[in-house]
């Protein structure tokens, strides 16, 4: 399965299990499945909903920043490859 780059994580919250990624080249829509990867990050999942300032979008560009839920803990700087 090829994989791209698509953005970094920048905050996560561990209460509600939420990464917030930048967006920086591509696109990210509902549906996508995602590679969180670190030093200590390494897994896969479906993006099932995606928010920006509390409001839900379906698809997000360069530039954006989304809250994404996830089911494993990510840190800052992990990258987040989209899987083809």
């Amino acid at each position: 399965m090829p994989e791209q780059q698509i953005g970094t994580v920048t905050h996560y919250f561990g209460g509600p299990s939420v990464a917030v990624v930048k967006i920086e080249a591509g696109e990210l829509a509902v549906g996508d499945t995602v590679r969180f990867v670190g030093h200590t990050t390494d897994f896969a999942e479906t993006v099932t909903s995606m928010e920006v300032e509390h409001g839900k979008i379906e698809r997000a560009k360069v530039g954006d920043e989304v809250a994404v839920q996830v089911v494993g803990r990510v840190r800052r700087h992990d990258r987040v490859m989209k899987v083809d």
